[in-house]
């Protein structure tokens, strides 16, 4: 390891983050390598390499590490660069890809025009814990929902179908109408199921209280029916601020609920949205649309929107898709308008406008 003189300025360091090692490149002002050797993927690693650095530019990639590795080189005095590397093609699509050659890529990348990175935020520690309340809830869904569907496809197997309910309830409805012969092999599973479901509903309490204790403006965005405290709490958490975007409608792209684009020359093909952002968000608001536009959805601007666009598409599977993607990012941006502006909902606003006019 060299030896850095403190006055040492205009360094530039690539580090490319591994599970338990992880790589790292220095430059100087110039774009000369001084350096490029592993270090251990630790608190104490990267403060030992990265301690005895004059305040410098750190590109990294997002990843599991990214997260506290970049608060930790911001408490050493460092400017860090977090790339987005779904688009990093030059990395991830590199012949010769490699740990080394990542993290050269990166820093001379970084030295050039971070721009060039296409930087993302990081989330802070709290907002990192509160998140891994959303993201346990979710996985205990996913386990349930795996076991109602293992249940009801072991009786289809048998000519008989379990009835219709939800899955808060399928424990209690479904065990009566189990055949004798599978009684013995599904019960535990639908014991689990009930389980699941005793737990799901104390962290929905646990998701209720946080919104109340810590995020009131939450409740902003509860005022659109179809909005509940997940949704709510997941899209503070996801963005933070509202401050981060000058205008709603940067939103949707943000979240990749805004279409691809592939223009050259005079083709520009109509493309599917870029899914880009957080996918567990973008699930949480395509649900909601999905209750906009269903039977128990109120009368609101949003509703009439989609169905009117699932009208003009012709109707069918394939119009409703196209409708419950284009509420769900009407949604988002109607989202960060409330919690900016704080205003109250009004369910028919542009209605009212229009026929005033």
């Amino acid at each position: 390891m060299k030896d850095y003189s403190k006055g040492t300025s205009g360094l530039t360091v690539g580090l490319d983050l591994g599970d338990k090692q992880s790589w790292v490149t220095v430059l100087d002002a110039e774009g000369n390598k001084l350096e490029s050797c592993p270090v251990a993927t630790t608190s104490a690693g990267l403060q030992r390499f990265f301690g005895r650095l004059s305040p410098c530019r750190v590109a990294l990639e997002t990843g599991t590490h990214a997260g506290w590795a970049a608060r930790l080189l911001r408490s050493l005095g460092h400017e860090v660069i977090v790339a987005n590397s779904r688009k990093l093609r030059l990395i991830y699509e590199n012949p010769r890809k490699g740990d080394q050659v990542d993290s050269d890529y990166l820093a001379r990348l970084g030295r050039v025009d971070p721009q060039l990175l296409s930087p993302v935020q990081v989330r802070s520690e709290q907002v990192q814990a509160d998140w891994t309340l959303l993201e346990a809830r979710r996985r205990l869904v996913e386990a349930r929902t795996g076991l109602v569907n293992s249940c009801r496809g072991a009786v289809k197997k048998t000519g008989r179908r379990l009835p219709g309910c939800s899955t808060a309830s399928f424990a209690r409805k479904a065990r009566p109408e189990i055949p004798e012969e599978l009684r013995e092999a599904l019960e535990p599973l639908l014991e689990t199921v009930a389980e699941l479901s005793r737990r799901i509903q104390k962290m929905d309490k646990l998701v209720q209280g946080k919104c109340e204790r810590d995020y009131p403006q939450t409740g902003v965005l509860m005022q659109i029916r179809g909005v509940g405290p997940v949704t709510a709490l997941a899209f503070v958490l996801r963005l933070e601020r509202a401050g981060r975007f000058a205008k709603s409608r940067q939103v949707g792209p943000f979240l990749g609920l805004a279409p691809r684009r592939c223009q050259s020359g005079g083709r520009d093909p109509e493309l599917r949205i870029s899914k880009a952002g957080d996918r567990v968000l973008r699930c949480l608001l395509v649900s909601c649309a999905h209750y906009i536009l269903g039977p128990f959805g109120e009368d609101c601007d949003l509703r009439r929107q989609g169905l009117q666009l699932m009208e003009r598409k012709g109707g069918g599977k394939k119009a409703k898709k196209v409708a419950v993607v284009a509420v769900a990012r009407k949604l988002a941006v109607l989202m960060h308008h409330l919690w900016a502006t704080g205003e109250v909902y009004e369910p028919l606003h542009n209605a009212q406008q229009q026929k005033a006019a």
